[in-house]
């Protein structure tokens, strides 16, 4: 961890650089890959660009074991190695970032006011890339062995399960449709639902029970993950009859929703979820205020589709105070 307040760079003391002289043309919260890539644009067109970021540079991706599927990387690459490529991009651009969790945003004026653990920051634009977390399920086991055989991204990581058998946690559309990647690669697709029927499409439905490396347990939630040094068994409750069972996997998909981190942002439009709603060029309901990567209401939520987003909102950014 970093300390808060201070620029990531080693031995760099911010305490007298840009933020504290006046306004930055661009703050962006969250060094994911869309904060990062907006950052990039945005420095590379001239800006004075700030990047606020609870954690790691890299965001959730620093968490991933490899990342196989972004273009330009054949061999693929780890996750730490690719935030760390894409900080020092950033910095190379003249990005300053800095290690603070957001508190609260007032972004209806001209000027945008970003309240962190570590101080106060303004800004001319806003850059909204905060992302989601998974939601979790609380059980023993799930902690020690999170990206050790518990995964939250069936695309992401499904190839690394060839041959193996996996569970899917969850019911809804997510869920179904990563069961049914999964035996792509999968000997055995387990899908675990506590509920007696999908909440999908029949059309899904009957894919998924019908699929001969797919069995589904009905009416059953995981009480423990067990394992070493990586997943080997779930403990499974029948929420009817209480019985429980071991289910012997080398890795389990959670599909149980995610949480956008949006709450601290008020008087801007979100659907149901929490998601912040935006029109194709990343702009918020507020001038001068975008969204990017999984924090925003849309279809696939991928590296690639971050970083795209990340550079649409910086260039709309560069625009809204005049540039080209």
């Amino acid at each position: 961890m970093f300390e808060e307040g201070v620029d990531i760079v080693p031995g760099h003391d911010t305490s007298s650089k840009n933020n504290s002289a006046g306004i930055y043309d661009l703050v962006i919260l969250g060094a994911g890959p869309a904060g990062l890539t907006a950052a990039i644009y945005g420095g590379r067109a001239g800006l004075k660009v700030l990047v606020v970021e609870q954690m790691l540079a890299g965001g959730e991706i620093a968490n991933t074991a490899w990342l196989d599927n972004y273009p330009g990387f054949p061999d693929g690459i780890s996750g730490v190695e690719f935030s760390r490529l894409l900080e020092k991009q950033a910095l190379r651009f003249g990005a300053e970032i800095v290690s603070a969790s957001v508190e609260k945003v007032e972004a209806r004026g001209e000027t945008k006011r970003v309240f962190t653990s570590s101080k106060e920051y303004t800004g001319r634009t806003l850059i909204i890339a905060t992302g989601t977390v998974p939601r979790e399920l609380g059980v023993p086991g799930e902690d020690k062995l999170r990206g050790r055989g518990i995964s939250f991204c069936a695309t992401c990581d499904g190839p690394f399960f060839r041959d193996k058998k996996v569970a899917v946690v969850g019911g809804g559309d997510s869920a179904v449709e990563e069961a049914l990647y999964l035996t792509r690669f999968a000997s055995h697709v387990y899908i675990i639902h506590r509920r007696e029927r999908f909440r999908v499409a029949p059309i899904l439905q009957e894919k998924a029970v019908e699929h001969p490396r797919v069995e589904v347990y009905w009416n059953s939630i995981v009480k423990e993950f067990a394992g070493e040094q990586k997943v080997e068994k779930l403990l499974l409750e029948n929420v009817k009859d209480a019985n429980t069972i071991e289910l012997d996997v080398d890795g389990v998909f959670l599909y149980v929703g995610r949480i956008p981190k949006s709450e601290f942002i008020q008087g801007i439009e979100k659907d149901e979820g929490g998601f912040i709603v935006t029109n194709e060029e990343m702009k918020t309901a507020l001038p001068g205020v975008y969204a990017a990567g999984d924090i925003r209401r849309k279809y696939l939520r991928q590296v690639v589709t971050a970083a795209a987003d990340g550079a649409i909102a910086a260039s709309m950014a560069l625009k809204h105070l005049g540039g080209d």
